[in-house]
């Protein structure tokens, strides 16, 4: 099976920025400079080892309050209380029942210590992640969000926004899934896990395969030179008109082949010939590689749970095992599903959401330990923001912070990760309905995810705008 290698079209770039780093090493240069220069230059490396991010993008904006539910008794009447419980700890608007709770308590490690006491219970459609969290597998970021520097919510509320910048069109659905991505609103292009295959590149033999995406097209991997390679569920997506005869003729196939793949001296017929050339090249590594993956992990979903999720995860843990027949040490996966935009008839729409996502995650974990990876890859959760903590009748609106997984062997799991945000419509961390202000940045999310995938620390204050404005860049949730 041939291999496609790095190719000096997508390459060039990423070399020249490498090399502008060595041209520090010239004799006038003081020696402490000189050797941070050379950390710089060969910062990224990927060694022996196999490393995989997974962002699982929650489109529409997941309402993490019904993610963790307070379980203690002085923060669940709380909740109850703004969100319409039934007297005596019972179920009621878009409250669980206290003792619905029970099954999905979590206990963190060390008897960790939140704000105000509270606990916590996961939903409880997710008894899979609870016991991921409880061996150690899972942990929970808490109130993360865009941020450009850290704000108070009286500086949220000052006109001064020189001194007090936010990110742009915030609860706005397109654009908060481009500023989680890219750090910027609908439109922008460069994202930060593309930045982060953009580093991977020459880790890998087969530069095309870093970043891949499950769910078609996303800014979160586009980077300056890696673009996203797309598949399906079933694996590689056919180049129609090439992969089988046309118009049922092999002599119509080979026409087609030779016509979009030869040679021209004309700029735009030659790039786009060499453009289609590669992909059929492409689906060709791919579905050689996946022909001899045989996983016994089964994710076919129980009756009446979503498998749109699962079926995505599948091909992920496919190509995660096919990694050595790809040519890959370092790889960024793009997953989504959407439906949480729950302005109505949350109880039932997040049960249904949250049973998809419980057992997808779940049997990705099983399907990376049989491959033997689990330690080598870690799972995370995005959304487009959190929602009110206010009900607005049977449903929430759009907030801004909220609650994210991080799953994985390599995850300092069964704790908490952030601050946790008081049980409350009126404290200083939120603007109004229980909006939270992030406590913690997408930023520094990120920066800890790419520094146990590779990156340095001058690499990722590259990739990141705002990392330099907040002074944890990594939050300490990967070994």
């Amino acid at each position: 099976m041939a291999h496609i290698s790095n190719l000096d079209e997508v390459t060039r770039r990423a070399f020249l920025e490498r090399s502008g780093k060595m041209a520090a090493l010239g004799t006038a240069a003081p020696f402490a400079m000189t050797l941070a220069s050379i950390n710089d230059a060969a910062a990224f490396t990927a060694g022996d080892d196999y490393r995989a991010l997974v962002c699982v993008f929650l489109l529409g904006g997941n309402d993490h309050n019904s993610l963790l539910y307070p379980y203690d008794d002085t923060n669940y009447n709380l909740y109850s209380a703004i969100r319409g419980g039934g007297a005596g700890q019972t179920a009621g608007g878009i409250t669980p029942a206290k003792s619905a709770l029970a099954a999905t308590a979590l206990n963190p490690v060390g008897g960790q210590v939140l704000t105000n006491n509270i606990q916590y219970a996961l939903h409880p459609s997710m008894t899979r992640l609870k016991s991921r969290f409880d061996a150690g597998k899972a942990g929970f970021l808490l109130n993360v969000g865009p941020l450009i520097i850290p704000l108070t919510r009286d500086q949220y509320n000052s006109q001064d926004l020189a001194r007090f910048p936010r990110p742009a069109r915030l609860m706005s659905h397109n654009d908060q899934q481009s500023t989680w991505q890219a750090f910027n609103t609908e439109g922008t292009t460069v994202g930060w896990g593309g930045r982060l295959a953009d580093l991977a590149m020459s880790s890998n033999f087969n530069a095309a395969f870093t970043g891949i995406s499950a769910a078609g097209n996303t800014v979160f991997l586009a980077g300056r030179q890696s673009l996203a390679y797309q598949v399906s569920t079933a694996g590689a997506v056919r180049v129609t008109g090439v992969s089988s005869p046309l118009f049922g003729s092999s002599v119509a196939q080979d026409v087609m082949r030779s016509f979009m793949t030869r040679s021209s001296t004309q700029l735009f017929e030659g790039e786009y010939n060499k453009v289609s050339l590669r992909s059929i090249q492409s689906e060709g590594v791919v579905t050689n590689a996946l022909a001899g993956v045989n996983l016994t992990t089964s994710f076919v979903p129980p009756t009446g749970t979503g498998a749109g999720l699962a079926s995505q995860l599948q091909v992920v843990a496919r190509l995660i095992a096919a990694r050595s027949a790809m040519g890959v040490k370092r790889q960024v996966f793009y997953v989504g599903v959407g439906g949480y935009d729950v302005h109505d008839t949350l109880n039932t729409r997040q049960a249904a959401l949250y049973n998809e996502l419980d057992f997808a995650l779940d049997a990705f974990y099983n399907a990376t330990t049989e491959i033997g990876v689990a330690d080598k890859v870690t799972t995370f959760t995005a959304s487009d923001f959190g929602r009110t903590l206010q009900a607005n009748g049977d449903g929430s609106d759009h907030g801004w912070g909220a609650h994210h997984i991080v799953m994985g062997g390599a995850v300092n799991g069964g704790r908490f990760f952030g601050s946790a945000p008081p049980i409350s419509l009126t404290t200083p961390d939120q603007v109004g309905n229980g909006r939270l202000i992030p406590s913690t940045s997408v930023d520094q999310y990120a920066a800890t995810l790419g520094a146990w995938f590779g990156a340095n620390g001058s690499e990722l204050s590259s990739i990141l705008p705002n990392l330099g404005n907040f002074n944890t860049p990594n939050l300490g949730f990967l070994a």
